[in-house]
């Protein structure tokens, strides 16, 4: 049996692993809750303002509360990198299932959908979707083609060795990228006659051995960083 694994890799355009991790209904439920409280704290401040207006202020808070129930979350996670305030505390992000930002109309589709996943009540029909579906989608999820996932702690990046950056002459796999980094961010750590050694295994791809070779290498892990 294979075990459960609830992170979705995802390769980019770009060669860039995304490694996500879909957050369950617990926790989005309990970002929910924050919002809720938020919206209605911000209702109940506007109601006391337009209760001296008398039956347009009603009307008003009506039209208050549609734009604050449906349009707040829509504002917040297409601007606020896919975080309402309730997600941004719980450390949420609402993403594209490919990784990349929401956009305006997959957020309004998610969100107006919440209509479909509210029934017949409690969240009934939201609440079964994410619990059958491998990434915890409800309706308005898998319509829209997002996703809700932990936001993860950001990727420090390596300190390199200063270098000319070089091209590789090969087309590498990420796994053969990510050596290559990982041996630039340690060589400082070694001798120069123990950094030429390991690098010398790179003679093939980098055409040089040596110290030669060694510069080489160092100029591709510059290069697979961004150096151009």
């Amino acid at each position: 049996m294979q075990p459960i694994d609830t992170v979705r890799t995802i390769e980019t355009p770009e060669g860039v692993e995304l490694h996500l991790r879909p957050a369950g209904p617990v926790v989005r439920l309990w970002a929910f809750f924050v919002d809720q409280v938020v919206v209605w704290m911000g209702l109940i401040l506007f109601g006391i303002g337009l209760a001296y207006l008398g039956p347009l202020g009603l009307g008003l808070w009506f039209i208050l509360f549609f734009l604050a129930q449906w349009l707040y979350p829509v504002f917040f996670e297409v601007l606020g990198g896919g975080r309402t305030l309730g997600k941004r505390w719980l450390n949420l992000r609402v993403l594209m299932t490919d990784g990349r930002p929401v956009g305006w109309s997959p957020s309004l589709i998610r969100n107006l959908l919440r209509v479909v996943d509210g029934l017949p009540g409690a969240y009934t029909v939201g609440l079964v979707s994410t619990l059958l579906t491998r990434d915890f989608q409800r309706i308005g999820d898998i319509v829209a083609g997002t996703l809700v996932v932990h936001e993860e702690a950001g990727v420090q990046a390596p300190v390199l060795p200063l270098a000319e950056p070089v091209a590789p002459t090969l087309a590498l796999t990420l796994e053969e990228q990510s050596a290559i980094l990982a041996f630039a961010e340690r060589s400082p750590r070694f001798t120069a006659a123990r950094s030429e050694e390991l690098a010398d295994v790179l003679s093939p791809l980098s055409g040089a051995r040596g110290a030669g070779g060694l510069k080489v290498v160092l100029g591709m892990a510059r290069y697979l960083w961004g150096g151009r």
